[in-house]
């Protein structure tokens, strides 16, 4: 079903970055990623790859493997080099918004080709759980899927554009929540089909 009330704690900015604030970040996202490229995280256990390619700025970067399951580590699991610092923009738009106090440590990068999605999870690998996770879309629309605080149970859909932002925090920063489809050719920011979803998140306590 779609939205028609969020729950408490969930936060969501339409249109929040113009058509220039988009094009400017992209193109830091680029840079980024020139240096540290686009990998496949894999599933703990199995191995079985995601349906997203991802990277990482910031002090701290998210990655998963079969070996070493979800975790933060300060490199690129491929390269071995530091994460590049997180872009400015970024940076002034947690500030803003977050309520927190401390910095965020980690940008993930998240890459949805045109029939890629994410199922439902929590987002619970930090070590405090006191400050939001606040969420950028890039590129063409997607469809959000918001649970409650367990698996099972009633959802809502919301549909996020290119420039939306939206924050779990407070009693719902542990929903579930998920991506069930991308919509192909929304959005003419990037040149080929697909959606860049900037997750930014604080890893210790505050």
């Amino acid at each position: 079903m779609t939205i028609d009330r969020l729950p408490d704690g969930v936060d969501y900015h339409p249109g929040w970055l113009d058509a220039a604030a988009q094009t400017a970040l992209l193109e830091d996202i680029r840079a980024v990623v020139a240096q540290a490229p686009l990998f496949t995280p894999r599933m703990p256990r199995t191995g079985k790859p995601m349906h997203v390619r991802m990277s990482n700025c910031g002090a701290l970067g998210w990655v998963t493997d079969k070996e070493g399951g979800y975790r933060y580590q300060t490199t690129h699991p491929e390269t071995g080099r530091p994460w590049p610092p997180m872009p400015e923009m970024l940076r002034e738009l947690w500030n803003r918004l977050s309520g927190c106090k401390a910095p965020a440590q980690a940008c993930l990068i998240n890459f949805y080709e045109a029939d890629a999605k994410m199922g439902l999870h929590q987002d619970r690998d930090e070590k405090t759980f006191s400050a939001p996770v606040l969420s950028v879309s890039l590129g063409d629309d997607c469809l959000f899927r918001i649970g409650g605080l367990t698996r099972g149970g009633p959802t809502q859909s919301l549909r996020l554009a290119s420039g939306d932002v939206i924050q779990l925090g407070g009693e719902s920063r542990l929903r579930y929540h998920g991506v069930d489809r991308i919509y192909p050719g929304t959005s003419m920011l990037m040149k080929k089909e697909g959606r860049i979803n900037l997750t930014l998140r604080r890893v210790d306590p505050v």
